[in-house]
């Protein structure tokens, strides 16, 4: 479990393809804390670290096809910024919301608008899956907790203050970049046991 609080970001140095997984090694100063066989969310994926190389800050993860299929990790390349964040430990404050590291699926970037300040972020998603958002909701992007201003049948924006916006690979984001979306679990079994009701 996660909290959507990104900890700290990565860089992806190596990508090794393995038949219908894709190995994926990435830099980042937290690697001499990991542990192998630990879980960490990369962009709101929970994935379990199969390699750490401490003297060079490096860990490395392996992605299976369904993965690759559901997310934005078929996208990535070298150089590639990832946001991080390891589980939530269980004696510490939930300051986001509760994040499974479940990618629902995938989003399209189709603006960023700086807003004297802040900036308003807009994504447009395939509502065929059913899934759906609601004004003032929780949403996960690329792991990170945030609120949702706008809402509609496919589509949904935010609003990222200046901390998320250096802090994250929000700043990266363009029109037309792909990021990884899970939706509310509270949200998702509620429709879902709604859905059983209605159905009767």
């Amino acid at each position: 479990m996660f909290t959507g609080i990104i900890e700290t970001m990565g860089k992806v140095v190596a990508l090794d393809k393995d038949k219908g997984n894709l190995h994926i090694t990435i830099e980042t100063p937290i690697a001499k804390d990991i542990k192998i066989d630990q879980s960490i969310a990369h962009d709101g994926i929970c994935l379990t670290t199969v390699d750490v190389d401490k003297n060079n800050n490096r860990y490395t993860i392996t992605a299976v096809n369904e993965t690759l299929e559901r997310t934005n990790l078929r996208f990535i390349d070298i150089g590639y910024e990832i946001n991080l964040e390891r589980c939530l430990q269980m004696d510490g404050r939930l300051d986001g919301h509760i994040v499974q590291g479940h990618v629902d699926q995938t989003a399209v970037c189709k603006s960023v608008e700086e807003t004297d300040g802040s900036w308003k972020i807009t994504f447009e998603y395939d509502p065929d899956f059913g899934n759906f958002t609601v004004e003032k909701g929780s949403i996960s992007i690329n792991g990170t907790s945030m609120t949702i201003v706008d809402s509609g049948k496919n589509f949904f924006s935010v609003a990222v203050i200046p901390y998320t916006f250096e802090h994250t690979n929000f700043k990266n984001f363009k029109k037309g970049t792909v990021v990884n979306i899970e939706f509310d679990v509270i949200g998702k079994y509620v429709q879902k046991l709604l859905k059983l009701y209605l159905d009767k």
